[in-house]
């Protein structure tokens, strides 16, 4: 017996190009509170606030540890709430600190400002982002996630560029304030679009030889307690952490990190380019592959990747080696975040996923927070950015290595209590 005329199933599904499209602009729109954004402004920052890197670090890993404490409550709300509904809430919020970081003249209301942003930006409106999509999208999941993850990345690694534009001849102050209108006029409506969505009612499920909807698959309903008993679920967690930490570290000090060997501003604000197209290209192909691939494999994969842009650091002399540099960095950081956005719904069902891709998200903002800390005093301890990325190249190597024997979750059942 089939079901393509189920109602049910044909709710599930809706628009899937229009919600891909809503998710992508949402997780674009997320850019101010992303590292690759903020880094084009710690410069500026340094010299008009007058204050050391190594204090502008601690300020942004103090705010996105306080800012990473809100995100499991945000990832039970979108359960409880409905993603459309909170998103609103985040946008306004999101909005208002941006305008408020305008006004920005010292460390504290910076810090503040970070809190806000990391928060509300990289952390509740990217979490609310990749679960509307998850959740809403149930035929070939992995591949409308890897669309939005490779847009929605793009767009941020982009924004640099233009960022940095736009301080030169506009100022930071402005700047701030202009993202801040911008979120309320793009964040806003996008949120309204997810509100008027149905929340799937079950989940369809493809025959392996025809490709058509078969029946309806086995209802997962995991809750959050219940996943984190998984191995998987923390060893892709660990590839999410470890690629949060250490490509935010490597990315906040992008300027300076490059500059050392040998690149001017421009050019190293450039090679954020590279990273996205990278980004892109593989969270496209991992998006695909999600929903045969073992997440196992590609999570050791993309902290090959990592352990490898890393160790080629040292290598870079000028702007093409730079590009292979980016291209590694990009790659891996598009790869773990398709696999963990597409198989924790695969694993765990979409009932409490928000909860569930909370626990993760604030694991992966609050490691953002050590990153650019971790990166600042390796350079004082070692001399060198390039060294002290070679050094801590061991990070991903391990998780990768641990991701190839950690034993995958029963799709046919889940764990009682």
């Amino acid at each position: 017996m089939t079901h393509e005329h189920d109602p049910a199933v044909r709710r599930s599904h809706g628009r899937p190009w229009a919600i891909v499209t809503a998710g992508s602009v949402a997780t674009v729109m997320s850019a101010p509170g992303q590292t690759a954004a903020i880094a084009v402004f710690t410069d500026p920052l340094i010299d008009e606030l007058d204050i050391t890197r190594n204090a502008l670090s601690t300020s942004y890993m103090v705010a996105t540890l306080l800012g990473a404490c809100a995100l499991p409550f945000i990832g039970r709300a979108l359960d409880r709430y409905g993603i459309g509904r909170v998103m609103v809430a985040i946008g306004l919020v999101f909005g208002a600190v941006l305008v408020a970081l305008s006004l920005v003249t010292e460390i504290i209301g910076l810090t503040l400002g970070f809190i806000g942003v990391r928060m509300v930006g990289q952390g509740a409106l990217g979490l609310a982002a990749s679960t509307a999509v998850a959740v809403h999208i149930t035929r070939r999941r992995g591949l409308a996630i890897g669309i939005k993850t490779a847009v929605g990345s793009a767009g941020i690694a982009m924004a640099p560029v233009l960022l940095e534009w736009m301080i030169r001849h506009l100022g930071m102050s402005t700047v701030w304030l202009i993202e801040g209108l911008l979120v309320w006029a793009v964040v806003i409506p996008v949120a309204l679009y997810f509100r008027r969505l149905p929340r799937p009612l079950v989940e369809p499920e493809r025959s392996p030889s025809s490709g058509s909807i078969s029946a309806v698959a086995p209802q997962l309903h995991w809750t959050a307690s219940q996943a984190v008993r998984a191995p998987m679920f923390w060893i892709i967690t660990a590839g999410v952490a470890a690629s949060g930490m250490l490509g935010t570290g490597l990315q906040f000090h992008q300027i300076a990190a490059l500059g050392e060997r040998g690149l001017s501003p421009t050019e190293a604000a450039a090679n954020f380019v590279p990273q996205a197209v990278a980004m892109l290209v593989v969270t496209i192909g991992v998006g695909g592959l999600a929903d045969r691939l073992a997440p196992k494999v590609a999570v050791a994969a993309s902290m090959l990747l990592l352990a490898g842009s890393m160790a080629f650091l040292t290598l870079v002399t000028d702007p093409w080696t730079g590009v292979i540099y980016g291209a590694l960095l990009g790659a891996s950081g598009g790869a773990v975040r398709t696999v963990e956005a597409a198989s924790f719904a695969r694993y765990f069902g979409t009932l409490h996923l928000g909860a569930i891709r909370g626990i993760v998200t604030t694991v992966a903002v609050g490691s953002t927070a050590f990153g650019p800390v971790m990166l600042s005093l390796g350079l004082d301890l070692v001399g060198s950015y390039a060294l002290t990325a070679a050094i801590l190249a061991a990070i991903p190597v391990v998780v990768g290595v641990a991701a190839l024997f950690a034993p995958e979750p029963d799709r046919q059942g889940q764990p009682t209590g």
